[in-house]
């Protein structure tokens, strides 16, 4: 066994780096009892870099190539061809052709060879590198096959392959190529297996694609390939492809491009029985590779030979549960809004915070709704508050329930109802009562304060036991009937007021304009309130003209040189006391606070003095109040004209007190729980500077990466293994590549709704129409918010936005998110602010550009590119 070369057998799974990922699987594959691999062996990686070690031009271009960024196009394309061609003409080292002839000669120098590229970041678990290299088909003879053991080596510099690398943050020189030299088999069929189906994510649904010949046909796009879809060893679908043309092996090497006779194209490619053995074959690779596989399969006289397999990295993790059972989940962060991965310190806050029945995956949340979806009253209710909040989830979770099998039923409990969250006269007992929101405000203000003070006094275990009976003390706050009660009250009594007011006067979600500028809207006030420091810092230019250029983390500590210098750095640190624990993500408590880096809000500021005068936040808010009340009047006096007039605008007048009373509280149970998060954050990053003092850990944002439990552990003992910490932050790194589904099903399956809505326009992108009105604007597509520079009169596009962004929603005249529902923060401040807005738009970020001029149609839910 030589280092320079290794046949498919000879491989150890620990050479990954000698063979790559697609060599090693190779290795895995021959292994498998029972699986025909065709033979070959690996040219090593050894090989490649013998072959460029002592190159000096190359390591040059290498150097400048490692310093791109993805934007340098033309750099990319002129130094990887440059590196290409290199490589093309280098010489590949003798005792590397002796290693090569030896196994050619043991297998049969005369017979072709598929030689195909195998680089050490390929086929990996969290980045497939698919089609990043080449391959070459039907190879005979020694020379031709080393002159594209040359070819594949040049193959590691395309410029789609450098680029990816760019992109998934891969060192160049860390990567290296091995060559697999493999015997070709001359297939009637061939094609791909998924062992997971690529599109739904249901791990039992297996998909199959075939097509006549060589599979390159179908992996290059030539052809359309018949699919077969097979679940539990039976073929559940099949669509037959017209097949009119095939890749084949030419005797003397090479391939060709041939029209298939007419009569066969539209014939099935595998019978029944042939399906259903690489079926079984599929899920024999897959049981041993530990998860689901992308397969490339050969059909040569009735047998089925396995070229190659990887792992399918785009599935998204099934949450985890302790049993086999069938489960339904939805998803926390579309709820939330905040659809990032939370790292493991932040899911065991929220964990902790909670009392659903939540499971992870994929750096994200999950409430686990089986049991409530099995029963008809509980299911009804869920259903019910969907429908209300979130169509898409409502219609996705829908599909499941229709097939009937899914869930198994458990009869109607014979339960006398409790009390009606519907039920909007339980709260008569509030409607009199002017001071309840105060006083609950209050109440969690008294209860913050205590907690400030007493957190001082702990450190080590006991702040860890402290931090958990605090929790509790939270848990009382959030989840109190009245609190909750409360801002329910304003929820009903908005639906109810879009019910009555369009069945008695044909006015669609009256309820919008009725909200605008609420009193105790702790989130709307701070959008204002940042207006307010705008005022204070516009008088002076000198200090402008500092924060226009400043990118000093400590830019506060420098403001007292300037005039207005002190009067900017008291209103910035007024409202950071107030608001400062917020931040985009505020539900992760290892998130960083706009307290902890100021700087985020600059722009913001910035854009405040540029598109506002003087007191502006004290006119929208008084224009708003007057919109509403003027609104509200009109409403009256036309229901006061029908029949039964009198009553009507009696009890409308009733519901719209209890909006404007109470709907502005539904943001401050979030706030005060985000207050509390930032109280335990503080002190737990005490307890992480002890442990880099004393060289546990490197830097204190690790513990980030540690649950609750473990980092009490670690400060009890003063022990951590730190590859635990190494691999997390490698596991974030998938993670955040990752798009969360907003339903899953515990077989992998992303549940997927529909808006059911007619006679709109043919291009309109429909969501959930959530706050009235229609503008038109330019879309300013904003992924993160520091990197937010609106202009008066934009329409705000991104994926979704919770109370941190609410400071540029001053800035615009619309609002158009993917991800959100009717009682979501985003929703709940548009129409505080009188913005049109449609959320729950499936790829808006990806489907509207930047600086397009757009339509927003808030009343109807659908936006128009203009």
């Amino acid at each position: 066994m030589s280092s320079l070369v290794l046949g498919f057998h000879e491989m150890e799974k620990t050479e990954l780096l000698l063979v790559g990922g697609k060599g090693l699987n190779l290795g895995k594959l021959t292994k498998i009892q029972g699986i025909q691999v065709p033979e070959g062996f690996c040219v090593t990686t050894v090989g490649y870099q013998k072959a460029i070690e002592q190159n000096v031009t190359f390591q040059a271009l290498l150097e400048q190539i490692t310093k791109l960024k993805v934007e340098d196009r033309d750099q990319i394309a002129e130094i990887s061809r440059k590196i290409r061609q290199l490589l093309m003409e280098v010489e590949i080292p003798s005792d590397v052709v002796k290693a090569i002839t030896q196994y050619l000669s043991r297998f049969g120098e005369e017979h072709a060879y598929a030689v195909r590229s195998s680089a050490t970041a390929e086929d990996l678990p969290h980045a497939s590198f698919a089609g990043q290299q080449e391959t070459y088909l039907n190879i005979i003879g020694k020379e031709a096959i080393l002159q594209h053991i040359s070819k594949c080596w040049a193959s590691l510099f395309t410029d789609r392959a450098v680029m990816y690398r760019i992109q998934n943050g891969i060192d160049h020189r860390q990567v290296h190529l091995s060559v697999i030299v493999q015997r070709m088999v001359i297939p009637q069929a061939s094609g791909i297996l998924f062992t997971a189906d690529p599109f739904t994510n249901n791990r039992k649904l297996l998909s199959i694609e075939a097509s006549y010949g060589l599979g390159e046909a179908l992996v290059s796009g030539l052809v359309s390939a018949d699919c077969y879809k097979v679940q539990e060893d039976k073929i559940v679908n099949m669509r037959i492809a017209t097949k009119k043309l095939a890749i084949y092996a030419l005797k003397d090497g090479g391939t060709e491009t041939k029209q298939i006779n007419p009569n066969q194209q539209r014939t099935q490619t595998l019978n029944d029985q042939q399906i259903l053995q690489l079926a079984r074959i599929g899920r024999q690779i897959e049981a041993s590779f530990g998860c689901p596989q992308d397969i490339e399969w050969c059909l040569v006289d009735d047998t089925f030979y396995i070229v190659q397999s990887r792992p399918i990295t785009t599935l998204f993790p099934i949450p985890e549960a302790n049993d086999q059972e069938n489960r339904v989940y939805i998803s926390v962060g579309h709820q939330q809004m905040m659809t990032d991965p939370i790292k493991p310190l932040g899911l065991s806050f929220f964990l902790l915070t909670t009392n659903a029945p939540m499971r992870k995956a994929g750096g994200r949340l999950f409430v686990d709704v089986t049991h409530q979806l099995a029963s008809p009253i509980s299911r009804n209710m869920l259903l019910q508050g969907m429908g209300q909040h979130d169509p898409l989830l409502k219609d996705a979770i829908m599909t499941i329930i229709e097939r009937g099998d899914f869930i198994k039923p458990i009869p109607n409990e014979h339960k006398a109802p409790g009390p009606s969250r519907n039920n909007t006269n339980m709260l008569a007992q509030f409607e009199y009562n002017p001071t309840i929101v105060s006083d609950l405000i209050k109440k969690s203000q008294t209860s913050i304060k205590e907690l400030k003070q007493k957190i001082q006094t702990k450190s080590g275990p006991d702040l860890f036991d402290f931090i958990l009976e605090d929790i509790q003390k939270l848990k009382r706050i959030l989840f109190a009937p009245q609190s909750t009660a409360v801002f329910m009250a304003a929820i009903n009594a908005s639906t109810w007021v879009n019910e009555k007011l369009n069945e008695w006067l044909g006015e669609k979600n009256a309820a919008d304009t009725l909200s605008q500028s609420v009193p105790n809207n702790i989130t709307s006030e701070m959008g204002l309130s940042l207006l307010d420091v705008a005022d204070v810092i516009r008088p002076y230019p000198e200090v402008i003209d500092y924060l226009q250029h400043v990118k000093d983390e400590n830019f506060l500590d420098e403001l007292d040189k300037f005039e207005g210098g002190r009067e900017t750095r008291d209103a910035f640190n007024a409202f950071l006391n107030k608001y400062g624990m917020r931040c985009a993500g505020e539900i992760d408590i290892t998130r960083t606070r706009w307290i902890e880096k100021p700087i985020i809000l600059v722009p913001m500021l910035l854009g405040n003095i540029k598109n506002f005068e003087s007191n502006a936040g004290k006119r929208k808010f008084e224009q708003g109040l007057r919109v509403a009340l003027e609104k509200e009047q009109e409403f009256l006096d036309r229901l006061k004209q029908l029949p039964d007039g009198e009553q009507k605008a009696q009890e409308t007048k009733r519901m719209i007190d209890l909006i404007r009373n109470y709907i502005g509280y539904r943001e401050y149970p979030k706030y005060g729980m985000i207050n509390r998060y930032f109280v335990y954050k503080q002190a737990l990053l005490q307890e992480a500077e002890q442990l880099v003092k004393a060289g546990v850990i490197h830097e204190k944002e690790d513990i980030y990466y540690l649950t609750f439990e473990e980092f009490n552990e670690v400060v009890r003992t003063k022990k951590l293994d730190y590859q635990i910490i190494s691999k997390r932050k490698d596991e974030y790194k998938i993670y955040d590549k990752l798009t969360p589904p907003r339903a899953i099903s515990s077989d992998g399956e992303i549940l997927s709704g529909e808006y059911k809505r007619e006679n709109l326009p043919a291009e309109a992108l429909v969501g959930l129409p959530v706050s009235s009105g229609v503008i038109e604007g330019r879309a300013r597509v904003i992924l993160n918010m520091e990197d937010a520079n609106l202009e008066d009169g934009d329409i705000l596009v991104t994926s979704y936005t919770d109370p941190s962004w609410t400071p540029l929603f001053v800035s615009i005249k619309g609002l158009v998110t993917e991800v959100g529902g009717l009682m979501t923060h985003g929703a709940v401040i548009a129409r505080e602010y009188g913005l049109p807005a449609v959320v729950g738009v499936e790829n808006a970020t990806k489907l509207i550009k930047d600086g397009q001029r757009i339509r927003v149609h808030g009343t109807e839910g659908y936006i128009e590119i203009l």
